[in-house]
């Protein structure tokens, strides 16, 4: 009796993972074999390809989600947490920052998150195109009326963000078993019709279907590779659910859902050839085509949602890493910290999705653009973990590049094939990549040379409040808190302070926050207090990349030191910084003007640290990089 509630624990969290974590991938019956069939593509609907196909989707489900992610990928966990920047950030440590490799895996790890972002734009819109399009099945009389319904669903889902998941969240689990199991029913009744697919469970099948077709096979990998987009998000949000319910999800639900679907949809187009201009909708006749159109909205809905959650949470990982400038960031729950909105990041991949629905106007002509995002994303995390599982977990170096190697041979086979489609759609994800790209390398370089500049004129803080007491200034009443960057000198908020005002608190802290590569830092980690004499105080914070910024929750740990602070007489002096481009520095100019742009419009420290407003002294100085 003492092992059930552990039992029901794992179902609840078995059954919320479906619903977050496979939607995406899930989603894909939708169109996959759709598109390897387009005529565009020029491949033949004869036996031999559709059984060659067939087992190509299934082997690619066994091979790069079975083994590559779930038993594998899954094991280079930070800390429980997983995703590209969890993955970045523990392969750096891995490797060490004087080590030849730390350079080259930062921008490994940026562009894996430009395309995972990248991919979260092309998500929702082909998620839910792909469904809404099951009403030109019905009758071709809705067609004009696809792309605006779509529309309508994306504004409406994005509009809500702001509300959080935590009402409907709920109902995405059931929602998406209810799914899974039509995928499964649908495809088994097709399955009795033609049992002949079951051959297709052959891996020869996809080989002798690779070496017939030469050039069209490798053309159609670029639209195969669909049925594994989404495979990312198994290792993405793993934090949330834990190895044990993401693996269980797969294995019990998910796959036999999504092969038994798929060989459906085989066995559905040896007796019926014409279904192939879209066989998910066909595949149990005119009557099904209204509920199964209810049914895949609802779930590409719940797809684009965990999406869209995942690029909040990777943005969020990106802020306190020091890839991107602070953003205003909500928690839409007292319960989950995890639940978040990020307004700016909403509404600009709102309007991304929005040019991809009307700009493409298809789900096929957005697959063009869809599987090179994902492949690249794939390919990313495929050489972190190399470096993960050598200079972390010390394994032989054959074994390293064999069991990467593998891997890594199909993601170039894959990512290859999509390279065919950068003309027809293709570019889309690789220009949103490029952007955020330079936003990534500009911000980081930007903080860089701002530091930089800062060091060379810093005045070392022991040797100042050395001569500082020589002649001590006059101290008044309450507690100062003066933010300090890691290895920096006496603080520029202070040298105003006493320039101008010519006083002294009669307590004085020189806070320090670090950013650890590690999702979270204990609480009894947290702070470090160092007294420095006459009442002054070193503080150091310590938070991980996951962890809510709070300072007045830090400070309060202060007191088990001996160190305690009164909300209503403790200051806060803040030097904002106007960072002043100039020719002829390490930085193109654009560059410094588009980082002083994002300096002057990032998030008020302040408020990204959730001090009291009325507690805060902004004191300005001019920085030139």
């Amino acid at each position: 009796m003492a092992s059930q509630p552990q039992k029901t624990s794992l179902a609840a969290l078995t059954l919320a993972a479906l619903g977050v974590v496979y939607g995406d991938i899930g989603t894909s019956p939708l169109y996959t074999m759709k598109e390897v069939f387009a005529p565009a593509h020029g491949l033949p609907l004869n036996e031999g390809n559709l059984f060659g196909v067939t087992s190509l989707i299934v082997w690619a489900l066994i091979i790069i989600v079975s083994l590559k992610y779930v038993t594998l990928v899954l094991r280079a966990d930070n800390r429980n947490e997983g995703g590209v920047m969890a993955l970045v950030a523990l392969a750096l440590s891995s490797v060490g920052t004087k080590s030849r490799w730390f350079q080259p895996l930062v921008l490994v790890g940026l562009l894996g998150t430009a395309m995972f972002f990248g991919d979260g734009v092309i998500t929702p819109a082909i998620s839910v195109l792909s469904a809404i399009e099951g009403l030109e099945v019905a009758t071709p009389a809705f067609k004009p009326y696809v792309v605006p319904l779509t529309v309508v669903v994306l504004v409406a889902l994005y509009t809500l963000q702001s509300k959080g998941t935590g009402g409907i969240g709920k109902w995405f689990g059931p929602v998406v078993l209810v799914w899974f199991t039509t995928l499964a029913v649908m495809g088994v009744v097709n399955i009795v019709e033609n049992p002949a697919i079951l051959a297709a469970l052959n891996p020869l099948h996809a080989f002798r279907f690779l070496l017939q077709n030469g050039w069209l096979a490798f053309v159609a990998l670029g639209a195969i590779v669909l049925a594994v987009t989404g495979a990312e998000a198994l290792y993405a949000d793993m934090g949330h659910f834990g190895k044990r319910a993401v693996r269980l999800a797969w294995f019990a639900v998910v796959f036999p859902g999504l092969a038994l679907n798929y060989l459906g949809q085989g066995a559905l187009l040896i007796g019926n050839p014409e279904a192939v201009s879209n066989p998910f909708y066909q595949q149990l006749g005119p009557w099904s085509i209204y509920p199964l159109v209810v049914l895949s909205t609802m779930a590409t809905v719940i797809a684009s949602q965990a999406t869209i959650s995942g690029t909040f949470s990777i943005a969020q990982q990106a802020i306190a890493l020091g890839f991107l400038p602070r953003m205003r960031v909500m928690h839409t729950s007292d319960r989950e910290m995890g639940q978040i909105y990020i307004p700016l990041i909403n509404w600009m991949q709102l309007g991304a999705v929005l040019l991809a629905v009307i700009g493409f106007g298809s789900s096929s002509n957005l697959a063009s653009a869809y599987g090179i995002a994902a492949t690249t994303t794939m390919l990313m995390t495929t050489i972190l973990t190399f470096f993960v599982i050598r200079y972390r977990w010390r394994y032989n170096l054959l074994l390293c590049f064999f069991s990467t190697g593998f891997f890594l041979t199909i993601d170039v086979i894959l990512f290859s094939a999509n390279t065919l489609k950068i003309l027809h759609g293709g570019w889309f994800p690789l220009v949103l990549a490029a952007f955020l790209m330079m936003v990534m390398l500009t911000w980081r370089d930007g903080r860089h040379l701002v530091y930089e500049n800062l060091r060379r004129h810093l005045v070392p803080l022991e040797d100042f409040l050395q001569s500082l007491f020589i002649v001590p200034p006059a101290r008044v009443e309450g507690t100062a808190v003066f933010f300090r960057a890691e290895g920096d000198g006496v603080p520029h908020a202070m040298l105003h302070n006493l320039l101008h005002n010519k006083v002294l608190h009669e307590r004085t802290v020189f806070l320090t926050v670090y950013n650890a590569d590690i999702p979270t830092v204990p609480e009894v980690e947290r702070v470090q207090v160092t007294p420095l004499g006459h009442q002054c105080y070193q503080v150091n914070i310590h938070y991980g990349f996951k962890d809510e910024r709070d300072i007045p929750a830090a400070l309060a740990l202060c007191a088990r030191f001996g160190l305690e602070l009164e909300t209503m007489s403790t200051s806060y002096f803040i030097a904002r910084q106007n960072v002043i481009p100039r020719v002829g520095s390490e930085m193109a100019l654009w560059r410094e003007s588009l980082f002083a742009a994002m300096s002057r419009n990032a998030r008020d420290a302040a408020d990204y640290y959730r001090v009291p407003p009325n507690r805060v002294i902004e004191l300005g100085t001019q920085v030139e990089i």
